[in-house]
């Protein structure tokens, strides 16, 4: 809903008349001409305000943000200014606190992917805990609080948050929104959201900067005008943002008709004391298109993790996979190269600044990385699915120098490159725009009318699930 004037007191718009700017930056330009955005910046933060920052896919919302707080050295004598009156902090880096898109999966080291994979001996005393559990074992919503709270530990005057809802469901959203204006309303904090979707906008804002093409084009109070977009809704059928691309000759069979694609029976996994997933039985057959559903910690990616061959513990449960029991002889890689999967996790595994032609390539052999040079043909394949989801163009783009958005459009690419016969996509829309997710949608759509091709998804959005979706599995969350 739209933010009214009258959510805000008098003494709100007086104390900005009579204040300085917390923020404030005049025809800013950075020295490096690989960070600067399309026109100088010119932008003024008053107390007060609590600000959205909106835009598509690579609008420049990140670097926006580097740029107001200091990461790129400006040209000339320009300087962004900060006036934080009546802090007790001295240095602007201790009143300003910036969580990421990477940093809900965890620090920049093998955090993030402990946090889904783990076994208990992979932890020793010297692991972080929270409330008594391992930082590690946290669902992604949990981890998210956890990170929020070590961001206001120090009382910081400027929160910024990259996509702070991805990953959550919808129980959680609502929780991060109620926090948020809790402590707006409580303490002397203003934040600052990027975010991509406009429905998540949360009624706290009371200003929204609109960005595209690297410029800002719009900033306004959400109730002069009321952004079109705000209310969740799925873009018109109409809408096509990419030329086709031809799905035949590019799936085989894997398992003979008659054969389920995985069969799980009574798993039960558990991470020291706690329980995961309990006495779980559940059988895929090919061809059938599954919505994985349940809340933050109810063991979604958990489960993934072992029909991927990414967890130990699926050589102790009674688990087959295209006919075959794990642990009867079958290599890891038997396993993944009849399996397109993205994920958080893996989005957050690619670290190195490779080309993305190189990323894409690399989903032929399931490395992070490219180790073997991909074939002429092969790279063409590479090409086709870069130019089905319209990122052709960032061919010879490294991967940390593209936007998120941009990034998962290439790993989606990647997962897609091998011709797989079961898809495994965990959260595959994160970050994207509503013309990318649509025509992310539209793929796998396409690709999964072969009767072929088994699909595992998992989205906390309802209205992003694929058509064609054949059943439902919801997890409870155990404890």
């Amino acid at each position: 809903m739209p933010v009214s004037i009258r959510q805000f007191p008098l003494s709100f718009f007086l104390f900005q008349l009579n204040s300085l700017p917390i923020l404030s930056i005049i025809n800013g330009i950075p020295r490096h001409p690989g960070y600067r955005m399309a026109e100088p910046v010119n932008l003024e933060i008053m107390p007060g305000e609590q600000i959205a920052i909106v835009g598509p896919n690579a609008s420049g919302k990140s670097r926006l943000i580097d740029i107001l707080t200091g990461r790129y050295p400006l040209l000339g004598t320009n300087e962004v200014h900060y006036h934080f009156e009546g802090s007790p902090h001295r240095y602007v880096s201790d009143n300003i606190r910036i969580l990421t898109f990477r940093d809900s999966y965890g620090d920049s080291d093998t955090t993030y992917y402990l946090q889904q994979r783990w076994n208990q001996h992979d932890i020793d005393e010297s692991t972080p805990k929270v409330d008594g559990r391992y930082i590690i074992s946290l669902s992604s919503g949990e981890l998210r609080k956890y990170q929020l709270q070590r961001a206001l530990a120090s009382s910081p005057r400027l929160l910024i948050l990259d996509s702070p809802f991805i990953g959550l469901d919808p129980e959680a959203r609502q929780q991060l929104r109620d926090t948020l204006e809790q402590l707006i309303r409580e303490q002397d904090l203003q934040v600052i959201l990027l975010l991509t979707r406009d429905s998540d906008i949360p009624d706290f804002i009371n200003r929204i900067i609109r960005l595209d093409h690297l410029k800002i084009v719009h900033t306004f109070s959400p109730s002069i005008p009321p952004s079109p977009s705000r209310n969740e809704r799925r873009p018109s059928d109409s809408f096509s943002p990419s030329p086709s691309v031809p799905f035949e000759g590019l799936c085989s069979a894997v398992s003979p008709p008659s054969k389920p694609v995985l069969r799980f029976s009574h798993v039960t996994i558990r991470y020291g004391q706690r329980t995961i997933l309990r006495d779980l039985s559940w059988t895929v057959h090919r061809g059938e298109h599954w919505a994985l559903e349940g809340a933050n910690g109810s063991g979604k990616s958990t489960l993934l993790s072992l029909v991927c061959a990414d967890n130990p513990q699926a050589y102790a449960c009674d688990i087959e996979l295209f006919g075959r029991r794990r642990g009867t002889g079958e290599s890891i890689w038997d396993i993944k190269r009849h399996i397109g999967y993205v994920s958080p996790e893996m989005h957050r595994a690619y670290m190195r600044d490779l080309p993305t032609i190189d990323i894409v390539a690399s989903g032929l052999h399931d490395s992070v990385g490219l180790y073997v040079r991909p074939r002429p043909e092969q790279r063409e394949t590479c090409l086709l699915w870069m130019r089905r989801f319209g990122i052709e163009h960032l061919e010879n783009r490294t991967f940390l120098r593209i936007s998120s958005g941009e990034q998962r459009l290439c790993l989606l690419a990647r997962a897609f490159v091998k011709s797989p016969n079961l898809l495994i996509l965990d959260e595959p829309f994160h970050g994207l725009d509503d013309p990318n997710r649509l025509l992310a949608t539209r793929i796998i759509e396409d690709y999964c009318a072969d009767p072929t091709i088994t699909l595992i998804i998992v989205s906390h959005y309802a209205d992003e699930l694929p058509r064609g979706i054949t059943h439902h599995l919801r997890l409870p969350r155990i404890s």
